[in-house]
């Protein structure tokens, strides 16, 4: 999505400032053993930021997660890292870029690594940043720390976006590829990982490495410059104390859902079809295990937007609700004959309270920019036959889906962006045909 100069603040990539400057250091080229060569012209240079840390109560972590801090005793918490890398001369563009960094405890590992805001549970919406997650609204707190910082973490189109590596490990990393330059790697960067450290631990100490590699163009050709820190860059920060008691947040998931082509339809059968969704939608709940009655409904005549309570288990609510669709639906068409439904789905998680006249929140916006955007509405219109599409944000399909019994092949990658709105977000979307 491209972003204008009136965009918030939250998106502005401003270089680090002084005060959170850990190094500013030379990449080099490396001689013939493989090291660094201080005495060959550099070849870039790159600023690191000084590591910026919050804690993540154990209930604010996915359900996996959760259990894992129970049964150990450890405490979590979410890391930024931050890098800039120098801007280059003319004919000269990264073709790739590696962050890594390696943690002095073997014992304090990164338990997973975000490649951006989508990953880490924060969306992007009209009035800035907004969480979608408790963890993600504790790192909208501590982000403050660090003006721009997290708005380096939204994905912005043609850029070439971070493969990490070294998840359920003390060292790990990103990396940057842009061999061709199509996907030109971004000089302002921020890197999250969410840690876990033994009981006790009141330091994050460890050190930075930085390999890039620069392509110069010269008379049609390109020839690659490598560049690697001399030595690695050392930091240590203390460690926040993690809070135990609740977040004063709100997160709940949201399910809003809509029935293809309802307009074209009589009363009559318009009266039918309503009454066939409320009670197929209510079956795939029970199907997950809701109680019906702790659920909140907001009726919409051709649709249901339904906000599930606080504190579920998003690892087998979620499932169940995909797996009970199906039945309900094949059900709901056998009576319904000619009027059989098609159905689109949508679910996100994050901040939601009641208004006056409906629910207010981030996922309550959200989850209807899903569900009526133009990837979900032109899979159901290439797939003709009774079914329905199901979207799920990033970060539900790395919480939910990766971890869980759902196979993940069924899902396919679709990005959603609305430039009127000022609304960009990753998806995963999965097509239900229930012809066969």
């Amino acid at each position: 999505m491209a972003h204008t100069s009136e965009d918030a603040t939250d998106l502005d990539r401003a270089p680090i400032r002084p005060a959170d400057l850990l190094a500013s250091v030379t990449l080099h080229p490396t001689d013939g053993r493989g090291s660094p060569d201080p005495a060959a012209e550099p070849t870039a240079t790159v600023r690191c930021g000084r590591p910026l840390s919050y804690p993540v109560p154990a209930g604010d972590l996915p359900v996996a997660l959760r259990q894992r801090i129970a049964a150990t005793g450890e405490r979590c918490f979410g890391v930024l890292f931050a890098f800039d890398l120098a801007a280059l001369p003319p004919g000269h563009r990264y073709s790739s870029a590696r962050l890594q960094v390696r943690l002095a405890d073997p014992r304090v590992i990164a338990l997973r690594l975000d490649q951006d805001a989508d990953t880490l549970g924060l969306g992007y919406g009209p009035d800035g940043m907004f969480p979608a997650s408790g963890a993600a609204a504790r790192a909208l707190v501590a982000g403050r720390d660090r003006p721009g910082w997290l708005g380096r973490l939204l994905p912005r189109s043609g850029e070439a976006r971070p493969w990490p590596t070294g998840t359920q490990s003390h060292r790990f990393g990103w990396a940057y590829h842009d061999p061709e330059g199509d996907h030109p790697v971004p000089h302002h960067l921020v890197l999250h990982a969410l840690v876990a450290a033994p009981a006790g631990t009141a330091e994050l100490t460890g050190t930075l490495a930085v390999q890039v590699e620069v392509v110069r163009s010269l008379r049609g050709r390109r020839h690659p410059l490598p560049g690697d820190l001399r030595e690695a860059v050392p930091f240590t920060e203390p460690l926040p104390i993690v809070a135990t008691g609740p977040t004063g947040a709100a997160v709940r998931l949201c399910v809003a859902a809509d029935v293809e082509g309802y307009s074209r339809r009589g009363n009559a059968a318009a009266a039918r079809i309503q009454r066939h969704l409320v009670r197929l939608l209510a079956s795939a709940r029970r199907r997950a295990g809701v109680d019906e009655s702790t659920v909140d409904l907001q009726p919409q005549g051709d649709g249901q937007f339904a906000v599930l309570p606080a504190g579920i288990d998003e690892s087998v609510v979620v499932p169940g609700f995909l797996a009970g669709l199906p039945p309900a639906l094949a059900e709901a068409n056998r009576q319904l004959g000619d009027d059989a439904i098609r159905l689109r789905v949508a679910l996100h998680r994050g901040l939601v309270e009641p208004g006056a006249n409906g629910w207010v929140g981030s996922a309550a916006i959200a989850v209807h920019r899903l569900l009526d955007s133009a990837p979900v509405r032109a899979a159901l219109r290439e797939h003709p036959g009774p079914g329905f599409v199901v979207v799920l944000p990033d970060f539900l399909y790395q919480d939910v889906v990766l971890p869980g019994p759902m196979p993940a092949d069924d899902f396919r990658d679709i990005t959603v962006e609305l430039p009127e709105k000022n609304f960009v977000a990753r998806g995963w979307l999965r097509v239900c045909d229930l012809s066969g």
